[in-house]
C-alpha cells in the first residue's frame, strides 16, 4: 500500500479506480497492442506524476487503479489517459483504426470510483 502523498502545498490519499472500453467494445486489447497500451499508460502516469497501483488491459476492457494528486479532476485522468492512448496506439498501429468504423479508439463513457485506505489493524 502507497504512503500518504505530500506536494509543497496538499496531503493526499487520493486513489481512483477507473474502467472503460474499446469503442463497440471490440476485442481490441490483445497480444502487442495490448502490451503496448499498458506501457502507454504507464509512460503517462509518469509524466503527470500519477501511481498506477494495479493495472489489468483485458481483451474487451482496462481497468486502472491509480493514486492521483488532488489538481486533476477523475475526468481530465480519464480524458488524459484515454486521448494519448488512442493518438500512440493509432500511430504505432494504424490497421486498428481501420477496425473502428468511426476511427476512434475508446467508447466515450468510463467507470470511476474512489477508493479508500484500509485502516490497518
Amino acid at each position: 500500500m502507497t504512503e500518504i502523498r505530500k506536494t509543497k502545498h496538499t496531503t493526499y490519499d487520493l486513489k481512483y479506480h477507473f474502467v472503460w472500453i474499446p469503442k463497440y467494445r471490440k476485442k481490441m486489447l490483445k497480444g502487442k497492442v495490448a502490451k503496448y497500451v499498458g506501457k502507454t499508460f504507464q509512460k503517462v502516469a509518469e509524466e503527470y506524476g500519477w501511481e498506477i497501483e494495479e493495472m489489468s488491459v483485458r481483451e474487451d476492457h482496462v481497468h486502472l487503479f491509480l493514486q492521483v494528486p488532488p489538481k486533476y479532476a477523475p475526468a481530465g485522468v480519464v480524458q488524459i489517459m484515454k486521448s494519448i492512448s488512442a493518438r500512440e496506439v493509432f500511430e504505432k498501429y494504424p490497421w486498428v483504426r481501420k477496425q473502428l468504423w468511426a476511427g476512434e479508439f475508446w467508447s466515450d463513457g468510463y467507470f470511476g470510483a474512489q477508493c479508500r485506505r484500509q485502516s490497518d489493524g
